[in-house]
């Protein structure tokens, strides 16, 4: 790995990832055809976190934070701040002064993919975090990593200045370039479910719906009656 910062990613628009922010992490990872969550390890610090922001992103060592240090510079408003280790770490490498840092920055949340600590501080504070773990184990400063590279958590990739997404259903990566569709998909996602949900609120099945009645025949799933169900069991 190089040991470089870089210190003028191009970046989606900042204003696009609050819209997408809005939409949420299930609709446009659904939307864009189910890519870009960042899996199921990744869990809010506290409930109810929601954020849209562009990535810088940090390489460090595992139990050393020196690189967040480096990375909060680089941070402008509108941005997720994105960490990963070289190896799997869940020492707590976040707490409330780097948060009380960023957030002076106009920094909107960040995503670690290693541990965070301070919990009920960042909840008191509002600054939304997404973690793999909830530790209070604490960290030196004293090995060189990365800002602004590519990094990779939950098999996605994330580049600087993509758009980043987090709320209670976990974390998404939108590529900077993909971002138009993105948004005009997600839009039309959520036209389309409101108009499913007013459907089921008038009483109609997700069978019928989704024309999925002819689907179940086609898979050998068979409608019987109690009788029918006990006699074939008996027999």
């Amino acid at each position: 790995m190089r040991t470089v910062v870089v210190t003028d990613p191009p970046r989606a628009d900042v204003e696009d990832a609050s819209t997408l922010g809005k939409y949420g992490v299930a609709t446009v990872h659904e939307a864009l055809g189910r890519v870009g969550y960042l899996g199921p390890e990744l869990r809010p610090a506290w409930p109810g976190a929601r954020v849209g922001g562009t990535a810088v992103t940090a390489v460090c060592w595992p139990g050393d934070n020196l690189m967040i240090h480096v990375a909060v510079e680089q941070c402008r408003p509108g941005d997720v701040l994105v960490v990963t280790t070289t190896s799997p770490s869940t020492d707590g490498l976040f707490g409330e002064l780097f948060a009380t840092s960023l957030a002076h920055r106009g920094v909107r949340g960040v995503v670690l993919g290693c541990g965070v600590r301070d919990v009920a501080e960042l909840r008191e504070m509002g600054f939304p975090a997404w973690s793999r773990a909830v530790s209070a184990q604490g960290t030196v400063k004293a090995t060189p990593g990365a800002v602004n590279v590519p990094v990779v958590l939950g098999g996605q990739t994330v580049h600087p200045g993509d758009v980043v997404l987090g709320d209670d259903d976990g974390v998404a990566v939108v590529p900077r370039g993909d971002v138009p569709h993105a948004l005009a998909a997600a839009a039309a996602r959520v036209e389309k479910e409101a108009a499913t949900r007013a459907a089921f609120e008038r009483g109609e099945l997700g069978l019928d719906r989704y024309g999925l009645r002819d689907r179940l025949a086609g898979l050998g799933i068979d409608y019987v009656t109690h009788d029918e169900y006990r006699r074939a069991s008996d027999g």
